[in-house]
């Protein structure tokens, strides 16, 4: 059952949190909307459009993202504020232990991180759809698919392969396809010098090929101009932006993953850093909110400037290493999940060596 105490910090600590995130959002609008106001112009955008399609939807997004680092700066402010004036001395005076103090900070990381958790797996993914397709309308650059040297498995035993995939034309370049049987062993092949995705006919039109049929020691090879074709394959695999996962929920994301995987994608580890991701930055609330409270719970003679100067930089260096770790992912291939995780880890670590040395 909640106490009277339980009540007071709970009341501070999320009127605090929610003051500065809508202030900073507030702030991060009009900076957005200077920014993007002539391309919004330009391209003739409704203002209905960019409120309720875009700004509507961008505020969740940007509220989630900074919610660890203003979880943590709104329990620095107010906690600080409470040990300034000799609040905490008198609570730890009154017999109440410290880990008694910890349980309102607590409850309300719980409350966060399980809203965040909802926002990043489900409502914001929602929103996003909304939110990306009002910027290839009216704010991104025309879609280029820059990637080359496409490998990809279309089936268990069918492989392709292109040099590349221009968008405007549906068109793949010196595309070929690779058929194996049960024992791993060529039993047909096809190169020709383009694919092309022929709306007309909804099928894939393979123009200047060369057919090989295997049989053993067997080999039969037939050419051709033209052959129109059905391909477990979508043009609209090589038409998304790296961003096109954010638009999925959870269940959504791993089922994509999986697809991927199994497809031989080259970008499986940017969609498994997104998967581990919407954990690992909600469970950082709980980790930031006892690294705050363990700073800020001492009196000490440079008051809250301290705390909060010492606070933004603990909380800046999360950032920069969990932004650190991901790039060991994708250039130094460590696994996602611990490339996501070890910051929490390392953290967490801080977290009890910070909290031993708190005013008990």
């Amino acid at each position: 059952m909640l106490k009277k105490l339980d009540i007071y910090i709970i009341k501070k600590f999320l009127t605090t949190f929610f003051f500065t995130i809508i202030l900073i959002i507030c702030v991060i609008i009009v900076f957005d909307l200077s920014e993007k106001l002539e391309d919004f112009i330009k391209n003739e955008a409704p203002l209905k459009a960019i409120v309720f399609d875009y700004y509507l939807n961008l505020v969740p997004y940007f509220a989630n993202m900074l919610s660890p680092l203003f979880v943590f700066i709104s329990v620095i402010f107010f906690t600080s504020k409470m040990a300034s004036n000799s609040e905490i001395v008198a609570i730890l005076a009154g017999g109440i232990k410290f880990s008694r103090l910890l349980r309102p900070f607590l409850i309300c990381a719980f409350f966060l991180a399980g809203l965040s958790y909802y926002l990043n797996n489900f409502l914001i993914p929602n929103a996003n759809k909304n939110r990306l397709a009002f910027e290839e309308v009216y704010y991104r650059n025309k879609l280029r698919n820059y990637a080359q040297d496409i490998h990809m498995k279309i089936n268990d035993n069918t492989y392709i392969y292109m040099t590349n995939f221009v968008i405007d034309m549906n068109m793949g370049n010196n595309f070929s396809i690779e058929r194996f049987n049960e024992d791993g062993e060529l039993e047909y092949k096809l190169l020709s010098d383009n694919v092309k995705w022929d709306t007309t006919i909804n099928k894939w039109s393979i123009t200047n090929y060369v057919e090989r049929h295997i049989d053993g020691l067997n080999e039969t090879i037939k050419r051709g101009v033209r052959k129109d074709t059905i391909l477990d394959l979508k043009v609209g695999e090589f038409k998304r932006r790296v961003n096109y996962v954010t638009t999925m929920d959870y269940f959504e994301l791993n089922d994509f993953i999986k697809e991927q995987k199994f497809k031989g994608s080259q970008q499986v580890v940017l969609y498994e850093l997104e998967k581990y991701q919407r954990g690992a930055y909600p469970f950082a609330t709980f980790i930031l909110t006892l690294i705050a409270v363990a700073i800020s719970s001492r009196k000490v003679r440079g008051g809250i400037g301290l705390h909060i100067g010492l606070g933004l930089l603990i909380s800046f260096s999360y950032i920069l290493f969990m932004k650190v770790s991901s790039t060991f992912a994708i250039s130094a291939g460590l696994p996602a999940i611990i490339a996501i995780w070890i910051p929490n880890f390392l953290y967490s670590i801080l977290a009890v060596i910070l909290l031993k040395k708190a005013p008990k």
